[in-house]
């Protein structure tokens, strides 16, 4: 089974560079700030099943997961409405497992935004540890925050995804919870960025992830970043040893 997450930057902006056609291949696409609740035409003939959860604020956020799988329950956001109205959280249940789609916040300028953010670290991890006593969780998206020093191109502790606070989380997560770093464990030694300024061209980090539950290690076969353009994210894919979830 493969599974892309891409922050596609919109919708409609990258189903019109074509760049959007270049993972529909794969078995399952989670898409973040998709920035619409309009689904464009080529999609809706895809033959894929297609969830989405959409922010109120016109323009804003959004996540769109699309699949080969048809799931067997469908969660929209963390039952927090101050989250949930952002749209910033899809989960799709599978026989076997939880598809985790999630678009974290970002901290803001000058960190205007990290009390909320902190939050929402907190609110998810409730939400995810709930889910891993029914089954295993696999949860990709756009984490806006890094692990350490070697996922940015850049050191500012006052600036966003490089806090002490949101790394503590993210290592918490890993580190604490159980969850792999499906990248790092295929890459041990390799440092890519999966974002990158497009107005300062210095400036890049890893801060899209797949963080998958211990029970499922031994079924990571690989993850890596997809060279594709259209977006100021680069897709990240990760590949399992299951036929299908």
């Amino acid at each position: 089974m493969k599974i892309v997450t891409w922050n596609v930057n919109g919708l409609k902006a990258i189903t019109r560079k074509g760049s959007l056609d270049e993972v529909l291949k794969y078995d399952v696409v989670m898409l973040q700030e998709i920035r619409t609740s309009d689904l464009p035409l080529d999609l809706l003939f895809s033959g894929l099943t297609i969830e989405s959860f959409s922010a109120k604020k016109k323009g804003y956020s959004g996540v769109m997961t699309l699949t080969r799988y048809k799931p067997i329950n469908v969660i929209k956001g963390l039952n927090v409405e101050e989250f949930d109205e952002e749209g910033r959280v899809l989960t799709l249940e599978f026989d076997k497992l939880f598809l985790v789609n999630s678009y974290f916040p970002r901290a803001g300028d000058e960190l205007k935004r990290l009390d909320f953010k902190i939050k929402f670290d907190k609110a998810m991890e409730e939400f995810m540890t709930k889910l891993r006593e029914r089954k295993p969780v696999i949860i990709c998206g756009d984490f806006n925050a890094v692990r350490d020093k070697k996922d940015s191109s850049f050191w500012d502790e006052k600036e966003p995804a490089l806090t002490p606070q949101e790394r503590e989380w993210l290592n918490h997560v890993v580190n604490d919870l159980g969850f792999i770093d499906a990248y790092k464990l295929v890459n041990p030694n390799k440092n890519e960025f999966t974002w990158r300024s497009y107005r300062f061209k210095w400036k890049a980090m890893r801060i899209d992830y797949c963080l998958v539950s211990s029970e499922l290690k031994n079924e990571i076969k690989n993850c890596e970043v997809l060279k594709i353009e259209g977006s100021d994210h680069y897709p990240l894919l990760l590949e399992l040893n299951i036929e299908r979830p």
